[in-house]
């Protein structure tokens, strides 16, 4: 055994020497190798990453979503029709929302407006006493409780609280006024009584949360209807069985449940990930040309080594295993290589390359670091794809030169 580990130490030690013969062909190959890779393992870190935290984040979310349907399009929730949810058997809590989205044409950009929960439907028609807003930073990460809990005294009629997204797109702060044009075409002013967390920013970036007088104001939602409504259940294993319940309740309606949610998103960045790898593919083509070419190829120069070696008293088996080596140095260093960048440019540099494409947002980039979810399943995939085809495609050409007579391999091509 110690015999056969000095022998591949030395092979290994004269593959490197020969590489470095032929520096400038290899080092090229290397190169595009490793960035074919670092695309490939940056595109499916992210898209796996984001999935992962999208997961996280969602199970917070409603169980179920109740939306009113009118010609087939979303319509507000008339509130009477929420006690008749509450006697569904199962359903442990029926609670109305209040959201929407708002254009804002100055910065072509789109917010989203919430009220949170406690407030839907409560009495804040009444002018509150404020003091000058402080500045205060609301954290929302906790995976135990929604974005949306916050200190009820938070907000009040008149004031709003933004994400860091809009915050740094209208240069505003806490103090500071933001003007909205209403349904009707008045103007509102709404002044900054704070700023949602930082760290929450994936998914509070664009987001603006109000009073429910405030709400309906800027949209013009009566006072007896919801945007939606969420339900709770007792046993989560009869989420789907409460939902039919429900559809058959309110036939008009239609229920929407967490699983689904987790399944849009699945798809929307599975797509977005595979829009990125079709429009690489054709780079990728190009590169398994190139290398097939390579490692399927011998130049003369290699075959007059191969010749020069069986001269020496070389057997094939160790010809073989020479080049096997070579391109095992040449596409495990690529592989290693291409994933470790990979991994700083996604995790640490927010994949700035990809960022437009893969995050999907169109003015209100949100800024955060990813948590790293490594998928040894995608990583094994990825390894089989790139690094045995070419270590398998140096084995054929090889062993058909190392096979010749060693006096017609030495001769070089036109001699």
């Amino acid at each position: 055994m110690r015999a056969w580990i000095e022998k591949q130490r030395y092979l290994i030690d004269f593959t490197l020497s020969s590489f470095l013969r032929r520096k400038v062909k290899n080092v090229g190959l290397l190169i595009l190798y490793t960035l074919i890779v670092f695309i490939l393992a940056s595109v499916m870190f992210f898209t796996y990453t984001i999935k992962k935290e999208a997961s996280v984040i969602l199970r917070a979310s409603p169980e179920i979503v109740v939306q009113k349907m009118l010609a087939g399009r979303h319509d507000v929730f008339p509130a009477g029709q929420i006690d008749r949810l509450k006697t569904v058997r199962g359903v442990a809590s029926v609670e109305g929302r209040l959201w929407g989205y708002y254009f804002d044409r100055h910065v072509a950009a789109n917010y989203t407006f919430l009220v949170p929960p406690t407030s839907v439907l409560d009495d804040t028609d009444d002018p509150v006493d404020a003091e000058e807003p402080e500045s205060r930073e609301f954290d929302d990460t906790s995976s135990a409780t929604p974005l949306y809990q916050l200190d009820p005294t938070a907000l009040t009629p008149g004031t709003i609280i933004i994400g860091q997204g809009i915050a740094r797109l209208r240069r505003a702060g806490v103090g500071d006024s933001l003007f909205f044009l209403a349904f009707d075409g008045t103007v509102l002013e709404f002044r900054i009584g704070g700023l949602l967390s930082s760290e929450s920013e994936l998914v509070s970036s664009d987001l603006i949360l109000t009073t429910d007088a405030d709400f309906r104001r800027l949209f013009g939602i009566p006072h007896d209807a919801v945007t939606d409504v969420t339900v709770s259940v007792r046993n989560p294993k009869e989420i789907p069985t409460i939902a039919g319940k429900i559809a058959r309740l309110l036939p008009d309606a239609r229920p929407i449940t967490r699983d689904e949610i987790l399944r849009t998103y699945d798809s929307i960045f599975n797509w977005r990930g595979g829009m990125m790898l079709v429009i690489l593919a054709a780079a990728v083509l190009a590169f398994v040309i190139f290398a097939w070419d390579k490692a399927s190829g011998l130049s003369a120069g290699e075959k007059q080594e191969i010749g020069i070696l069986k001269a020496i008293g070389w057997e094939t088996s160790d010809i073989i295993e020479m080049k096997f080596w070579e391109g095992a140095v040449v596409s495990l260093t690529a592989f290693f290589t291409g994933v470790i960048l990979a991994y700083l440019h996604v995790f640490f540099l927010s994949s700035v390359v990809f960022e437009p494409a893969l995050k999907g947002w169109s003015t209100l980039y949100p800024q955060f670091r990813l948590t790293p979810f490594i998928d040894v399943g995608q990583l094994t995939t990825l390894f089989f794809l790139t690094v045995v085809p070419y270590t398998a495609a140096t084995i054929v050409p090889v062993w058909r030169a190392a096979t010749i007579d060693p006096d017609t391999a030495m001769r070089r091509v036109g001699e």
